[in-house]
């Protein structure tokens, strides 16, 4: 009886994913491997000739993952093993990347190993052979002021490297930022084919989350919702890369302030009719990583829509997102596509503010950054980085509206995932056009 109990309720929550059934974690593990191999052979060459660096280094220890290397582990590794070292050298000649895994032992079947042991019985006295083999121009390591990805390589392993290079090779040592970045920040076509999956289950769990099959104005408090879309993302055997969050704005006399909406909020406030409700919620899947933003209305006792005032304010960020996407263009900075959409929206009108970032193989992820809630005059170091084609952003922003009906001003914050093309943007799956209504 039990055992059929637990298998009504997984097909009661599977229930609604229109989009694509959860994969088994097998199934997932051959995904994952594939793409894996796909993105060593099609996009590291390009890169590495792009970057000009040559030869690139990477090394962890278990528990203390390079953000990067985390990325080329195969679906069964979960962690490094002892101290793992990956290098990986452009061929000029070939165009090609040869892979090499300073390890007892293959990586995965991407990543051969390297490691004559008879011959070098300590592990950096066979990276410098192969380094020396190579000769390579350029020597690139994980080391980045403003890039925390592309920061991964430890002190310890740092200064070790430095003490083992032999003098000659010791100034061909680089930053291998723009190239981990790049690699970290592009996708593949079938990349995009998933990510339009990932977006769409996202935006069905927030659809499903404000309904009236969970929420009961009254009753319903946002902490309770909060803890629904967590209990509902585990169920569907999936994590999430962050906590979500739940706020209200409603006619009182509470002003919208960010650090309020970011880190201060109200913890379970009960939700009631007439209150404009916002969500902030994402989903990790077959290692990429979502990141949506969406508003709900709570219904009056006979009310049929939202209210004018609310829906016109919901518009003006709309209008907000179109603003900032139709700035993207190959080569411009965060900091260019943030000056030229605040200016384009002030003069429109709006009060804006902007806050978007990469997205993919991490929430927050590598690339350009284009505004930050208190830097919005440009960020210095992230946001003077440019924008490249094929890779993916979460349009984050909000505008600020006065609502002459309850007194003061709100903010409709928006979120949603969205790919550049190089050519055009695009929103992945769509975007959230007009309120969720919620009745009762």
């Amino acid at each position: 009886m039990k055992k059929l109990l637990l298998i009504l309720v997984f097909g009661w929550l599977q229930q609604g994913l229109q989009a694509q059934p959860i994969l088994s974690e097998r199934e997932q593990s051959r995904v994952v491997d594939e793409i894996l191999e796909e993105r060593f052979n099609t996009i590291l060459p390009g890169l590495m000739e792009r970057t000009g660096i040559d030869f690139w280094l990477l090394i962890s220890r278990e528990y203390n993952e390079d953000p990067v290397l985390r990325t080329m582990l195969p679906s069964t590794w979960l962690s490094a093993r002892r101290t793992t070292m990956l290098a990986f050298y452009f061929n000029a000649t070939t165009k090609q990347v040869e892979k090499f895994a300073i390890a007892r032992y293959n990586i995965g079947k991407s990543i051969p190993a390297a490691w004559d042991m008879s011959a070098f019985p300590d592990q950096w006295d066979a990276l410098i052979e192969l380094i020396k083999k190579k000769n390579p121009k350029k020597i690139g390591i994980n080391i980045s002021q403003d890039f925390g990805h592309a920061d991964g390589l430890d002190h310890t392993h740092h200064q070790l490297l430095l003490q083992k290079l032999p003098a000659q090779l010791k100034n061909r040592v680089v930053s291998a930022a723009p190239l981990a970045v790049g690699w970290l920040e592009t996708r593949t076509t079938r990349e995009m084919q998933l990510y339009q999956k990932l977006v769409a289950i996202t935006h069905e769990i927030i659809a499903e989350g404000f309904s009236s099959r969970v929420i009961n104005p009254g009753v319903t408090t946002t902490d309770d919702l909060v803890w629904w879309f967590r209990q509902r993302v585990t169920s569907l055997g999936l994590p999430t890369w962050f906590h979500p969050s739940v706020s209200v704005q409603r006619s009182d006399t509470v002003n919208f302030e960010h650090l309020r909406s970011f880190s201060n909020r109200p913890e379970n406030e009960v939700i009631l009719p007439g209150d404009l409700l916002h969500v902030d919620f994402g989903i990790t899947y077959l290692r990429l990583n979502t990141d949506i933003q969406q508003h709900a209305y709570v219904l009056r006792p006979g009310e049929a829509d939202a209210p004018a005032y609310l829906k016109k304010a919901f518009a003006t960020s709309n209008r907000l997102q179109d603003i900032l996407t139709s700035q993207f263009k190959t080569g411009i900075t965060g900091n260019d596509i943030l000056k030229a959409a605040r200016e384009q929206a002030i003069k429109e009108g709006i009060k804006p503010s902007i806050y978007t970032h990469p997205l993919g193989l991490h929430g927050h992820a590598a690339g350009p950054t284009i505004g930050l809630w208190d830097k919005q005059d440009g960020v210095p170091g992230s946001g003077d980085y440019p924008v490249y084609s094929h890779t993916a952003y979460s349009i984050e922003l909000n505008s600020a509206s006065f609502i002459p009906e309850w007194g003061k001003e709100i903010r409709i914050m928006l979120e949603e995932d969205g790919y550049f093309d190089g050519q055009t943007f695009r929103y992945i799956a769509g975007r959230q056009e007009k309120l969720r209504l919620i009745s009762y």
